[in-house]
């Protein structure tokens, strides 16, 4: 196949594309320019698709003797993902800007244009892997459950999967990544993982919203309405947050309270007891299927709701035009704009952003 190998700078990707090379593809590399500050510089794990990350995907490249360019994406990144983010904020939400890199970056502007260039497949150093089943191409679960990326790639659909490469989804753990990466002679075999969110490297996700999405002043009230306290900006506030409240009434029992909702409309944080944070059910209309559709309105799957969560046993069903999932066991604070993916067994059945939680926990006077 001809293949666009997506090469981040890191040592996942770098190990992907020397795969693809290996098993007889016609592999070329590119790097995605996302930022429009060209001098961005890493610092350790935090951030991406950095100046220096170009330099290290190139070097990679060169060691593998394939063509290599950088692409400039950085004004649909801005578009799609950092405005995206900004939004989700505004409106109370908690977005995943990872999820939505993949869905409107990796796996739609990248796999378009190397459609149109004539390249087969994007492949990427995702640890997933593809299944090519009686219905068509599946999304399932790598084999080391430890870097199981399947969760945020649960918004690709089946047109995308088709086009789809990820080689190291069988390995059995990002050690042996990285041995083979040593082994090649490719230098960013021992770099370090980056965490966070890319585009805030310095991990002030507080701030950087300040800046963008305001600071106003409101009420912190409990699940009766009652004031509590007070807050400088709801956006800096997360479903399940417990330090930083500095709540000026104690609860009554004496016991340490959470946030539990952020209304943008009032600006107000909700808070109250750890045990209602728990969740008996969530619901949204935007949803996508890794593959083929449910053949039916009503069946039951696992759902994560987090990268690195534990999948719960549930029943989906389709209520009102939303896809409506109720857990055999309640899930722990789950906020509005986050992801829920569907699995059945290891195979990715789809997912959706949650716009509606219910509480297990019944609001008393």
């Amino acid at each position: 196949m001809r293949i666009l190998a997506a090469m981040s700078g890191g040592v996942d990707s770098a190990v992907a594309a020397a795969r693809a090379v290996e098993a007889g593809h016609d592999v070329v590399g590119v790097h995605l320019a996302l930022s429009r500050a060209g001098g961005t510089l890493r610092t350790g794990s935090r951030g991406c698709c950095t100046i220096e990350d170009a330099m290290d995907a190139r070097r990679a490249a060169d060691r593998l003797g394939i063509p290599f360019y950088v692409w400039d994406f950085s004004e649909r990144f801005r578009d799609d993902v950092i405005d995206d983010f900004v939004a989700e904020y505004r409106a109370g939400r908690t977005p995943n800007p990872c999820m939505r890199c993949n869905e409107k970056i990796k796996f739609a502007a990248l796999l378009e244009r190397a459609i149109e260039l004539g390249f087969d497949a994007v492949c990427t150093g995702h640890y997933a892997t593809l299944v090519d089943g009686p219905d068509g191409r599946e999304l399932h679960r790598a084999s080391d459950e430890a870097k199981d990326q399947s969760y945020v790639l649960g918004v690709l659909t089946a047109e995308q999967l088709a086009h789809t490469y990820f080689p190291l989804g069988a390995t059995p753990s990002k050690a042996l990544v990285r041995a083979e990466a040593a082994a090649r002679g490719l230098t960013v075999a021992q770099k370090p993982d980056s965490h966070d969110i890319c585009f805030i490297p310095d991990g002030d996700t507080r701030g950087w919203l300040a800046d963008r999405v305001g600071a106003q002043a409101g009420a912190i009230v409990n699940r009766s309405g009652a004031v509590v306290g007070s807050h400088e900006g709801a956006h800096a506030y997360t479903v399940g947050q417990r330090r930083g409240l500095k709540l000026g009434v104690p609860a009554s029992d004496g016991k340490p309270r959470f946030v539990l909702e952020v209304r943008p409309v009032s600006n107000t944080v909700v808070v109250g007891p750890k045990e209602a944070l728990a969740t008996a059910e969530i619901a949204g209309e935007r949803y996508t299927w890794a593959g083929r559709a449910p053949a039916s309105d009503a069946f039951d799957c696992d759902v994560q709701i987090r990268a690195h969560a534990e999948p719960v046993p549930a029943r989906a069903a389709f209520v009102g035009g939303a896809l409506t999932v109720t857990p055999a066991v309640p899930f722990d604070g789950v906020a509005p704009g986050q992801t829920a993916v569907l699995y059945d067994g290891t195979r990715v059945i789809g997912q959706f952003t949650i716009d509606r939680t219910v509480s297990a926990v019944p609001v008393t006077a």
